[in-house]
């Protein structure tokens, strides 16, 4: 049996399985058990030296052997196809699978199984059971899988097991390409808020700027039919000797970059209801949400690495934007604890271009969004150091006595050398940092809107000190 199916369809290529002894070796318990009673029942009959005995004997031995051999010589051309709709799906969402046999050969088929592998966390094992395929006829047959815990899982090989009339051989083949599924963070439709220091408009790319700021200094170019005459610049026209006019206003998108801890020293706990998990969800929300209103965004983490690294690291809008941004859904959907101990290297990554010198003005970057696990108080100084009063920055505080369901109190925090939230939070927005605490079982959306509601520098409230109603 050979099989195939159309590039990139989910299946091109089937394992024949090697040889004969390869067939024998798909026996099943009945086949084993009629080439077994066969060959007793011959050994018996010679010893007894009863010929009818021994034709029952032949006749059970032989069957499995036949059944091994036509299954052996069967030369189906079946091709497998998958489709996987959708590629990219929110944590606890499914996915529909949708898999198509095509009989190519002039011959029918037997029965077959159909089976396609997938991991244990999307679900059971999908099986089928398909009738004769009649000669360029197809079966199409679906699953659905899901999972709560992101990632990127394989689908894959597609594998169809052909089985003789009498249930006494079972052979294997197996297709050669897979799919992937990933699996990205859930997401919380997030409340349009204005953060201090953003640009009029909330991201919406009305910021504009001349090419050069002064009426002396503007850059003009030629005259083009259809331009307006008011913006002709009649000072670079007497200089050229033909019409100059001024350059059109550039729009400027709004800049954002959303800054996600991922230290394993900040963090307690594993699974979907973990202080990880939820930094990694309150990401995706904002990084989603602030493209959504018109920001240029980029994803930052504590190791210093960006997505999207093209462009200065920020999304550029259109077509090129909502790659960037599945790229930077794909990265946390696989994202993991990192080994380091500082926040040094996202540091020199948000000072090295600008961010938190001056929201708006020239060299600024925009908005910075971050989820911070535990921090000591070196890590609090140092994320300290990343706003210098911008007024733009927004932290989110994850505190793992909280998460962890130890006792609240001073004695629990210090024990393992941090200083308590509420010191860590103030030290924050002594700094300029509109800094709130995220205890669990909190809505992302409400700390949001908090936040954006939240004075220059404070981010108090009921929520400040890890617990909001």
């Amino acid at each position: 049996m050979s099989a195939g199916a159309p590039h990139g369809a989910g299946g091109p290529g089937a394992d024949d399985g090697g040889g004969f002894r390869a067939s024998l070796a798909g026996l099943t318990t009945r086949g084993r058990s009629f080439l077994a009673a066969g060959i007793a029942a011959a050994l018996c009959a010679y010893v007894l030296g009863q010929s009818e005995l021994l034709r029952v004997g032949l006749l059970l031995a032989v069957l499995p052997l036949i059944c091994v051999l036509a299954l052996h010589r069967t030369r189906y051309r079946v091709s497998g196809t998958r489709r996987l709709t959708p590629v990219r799906v929110p944590a606890g969402a499914e996915a529909r699978v949708q898999l198509r046999i095509d009989n190519t050969s002039r011959m029918p088929t037997g029965l077959l199984m159909l089976q396609d592998r997938v991991p244990y966390v999307l679900g059971p094992r999908p099986r089928f059971v398909l009738d004769r395929v009649e000669p360029g006829g197809r079966r199409e047959v679906s699953y659905r899988v899901r999972s709560d815990l992101r990632g990127r899982y394989p689908l894959g090989p597609l594998q169809l097991r052909l089985t003789d009339p009498f249930g006494l051989v079972e052979l294997t083949r197996s297709f050669s390409a897979y799919d992937t599924l990933t699996v990205i963070p859930r997401t919380e439709a997030l409340p349009a808020v204005r953060f201090t220091s953003e640009s009029s408009g909330y991201g919406d790319g009305s910021r504009r700027s001349l090419a050069l700021a002064g009426e002396d200094d503007v850059i003009p170019r030629g005259y083009r039919r259809g331009d307006d005459l008011r913006r002709v610049h009649w000072r670079s026209t007497a200089r050229y000797g033909e019409l100059m006019v001024r350059r059109e206003e550039q729009p400027q998108r709004s800049r954002a970059t959303v800054l996600l801890d991922t230290r394993h020293l900040a963090y307690e706990g594993a699974g979907p209801d973990s202080a990880f998990e939820w930094a990694v969800s309150g990401t995706a929300s904002a990084l989603v949400h602030l493209l959504e209103q018109g920001f240029s965004v980029r994803l930052l983490t504590d190791t210093g690495d960006c997505v999207p690294r093209e462009g200065g690291g920020f999304t550029s809008g259109g077509q090129e934007s909502a790659e960037a941004a599945g790229l930077m859904m794909d990265t946390l959907a696989v994202v993991t604890h990192s080994d380091g101990a500082g926040l040094s290297r996202a540091y020199d990554a948000v000072r090295g271009n600008g961010i938190g010198s001056g929201f708006g003005g020239a060299g600024g970057d925009g908005l910075l969004i971050a989820f911070f696990g535990d921090l000591d108080d070196v890590q609090t100084e140092l994320a300290a150091k990343m706003c210098r009063r911008s007024g733009g920055a927004v932290a989110f505080v994850l505190d793992s006595a909280d998460w962890s369901g130890r006792p609240p109190g001073l004695a629990s925090v210090m024990s393992r050398g941090l200083p308590p939230l509420e010191e860590r939070l103030g030290r924050l927005r002594d700094a300029g940092w509109t800094a709130l605490a995220a205890p669990p079982g909190v809505a992302f959306g409400e700390l949001w809107r908090q936040a954006g509601h939240a004075p220059i520098g404070t981010g108090t409230g009921s929520g400040s000190a890890g617990g909001w109603g």
